[in-house]
């Protein structure tokens, strides 16, 4: 009980302790660097005359001592006085302007420091270029992402089209501007107007289609991405062009032709095709002439030289 009675508080300890510590930096302060006393002479005591004066700090003050000592207004000591009191402002300057430089370098230090973490906030701040829906998170929060790798997929419901494949045999005048007619799987029977807005320069060597985009001339109300459309292009209508039904070319190889019928013979006479239309005919661009009598349907396949005849219809040809 009386070791207790006499035991100081923790906070009482932590007190003295910081007490101490300041009165060693004071101690350190004091005895070392630019606080440390600064060196001086010493004379013997003597008799002599006394002028009592006042001092005070001051560079200034100082040399103006050293002049009057000169002049003998005052003695050797009062100037000796000064003059350590000028060394002593004097070094106190210098340690200041230290620490000054020394603060000045720190400043910057931080200055870069913050700019830095700046920078690194920046870089892991995600700002979308525009408004619109998330379709796809391909990062979670807390995995750790590369420049350039994707975190997640936006889409913007305004900016929708139609992904277009057309066969590169039919695709001879896809260009830019074209009117489309588009019709939306989920909107049957409603056909909505587009234009195309791109063709792709590269086509798919595989399926050995061209590919464009189509855009809606408006976005209809309540369409999803990725919902399948029917597409059609028109192209710009060819006048005064050879026609015949599409039904009648034939082909050997990559080579298009027809079945023509003259003087009483029938023969295989190639043909360059042109513009093809909904309706089933298809341009002759070369090969043929007007009047010029060709097959479409025949019951099996023809041959040179074959007897032909020819009748009004065949049952399950279409007419």
């Amino acid at each position: 009980m009386m070791n207790n009675r006499f035991a100081l508080p923790r906070q009482l300890w932590l007190v003295i302790l910081g007490v101490a510590l300041l009165a060693a930096f004071a101690w350190l302060a004091t005895h070392s660097g630019p606080f440390a006393p600064i060196k001086v002479t010493v004379v013997q005591v003597a008799r002599g005359e006394v002028r009592p004066a006042l001092f005070g700090i001051g560079t200034d003050e100082a040399r103006r001592y050293i002049d009057l000592g000169k002049q003998n207004f005052v003695s050797q000591s009062v100037v000796d006085a000064k003059l350590q009191l000028r060394q002593s402002a004097d070094a106190q300057v210098a340690a200041a302007q230290s620490a000054l430089a020394s603060a000045r370098e720190d400043l910057a230090r931080l200055q870069a420091e913050r700019a830095g973490v700046q920078q690194q906030r920046s870089n892991i701040r995600l700002l979308a270029p525009v408004d619109g829906v998330v379709t796809a998170r391909d990062a979670e929060p807390g995995t750790t992402v590369i420049a350039g790798q994707s975190v997640l997929k936006l889409e913007d419901p305004a900016s929708l089209w139609v992904t277009v494949r057309i066969d590169q045999a039919r695709a001879a005048g896809l260009k830019v501007g074209l009117p489309a007619e588009i019709a939306l799987r989920a909107h049957a029977g409603t056909p909505l107007s587009g234009k195309v807005a791109r063709v792709e320069p590269i086509s798919d060597s595989v399926t050995e289609e061209r590919i464009a985009q189509v855009a809606f001339d408006s976005l209809p109300h309540g369409v999803s991405s990725n919902e399948m459309a029917d597409v059609t292009l028109h192209l710009p209508a060819v006048a005064d062009a050879l026609v015949v039904p599409n039904a009648a070319l034939r082909h050997r190889g990559a080579q298009a032709g027809v079945w023509l019928r003259a003087d009483g013979r029938l023969r295989f006479v190639p043909v360059k095709v042109g513009a093809e239309g909904l309706d089933g005919k298809v341009q002759i661009v070369d090969g043929l002439k007007a009047g010029d009598e060709v097959v479409v349907y025949s019951e099996r396949s023809l041959q040179e030289g074959s007897r032909i005849k020819v009748v009004d219809a065949l049952a399950g040809a279409a007419q």
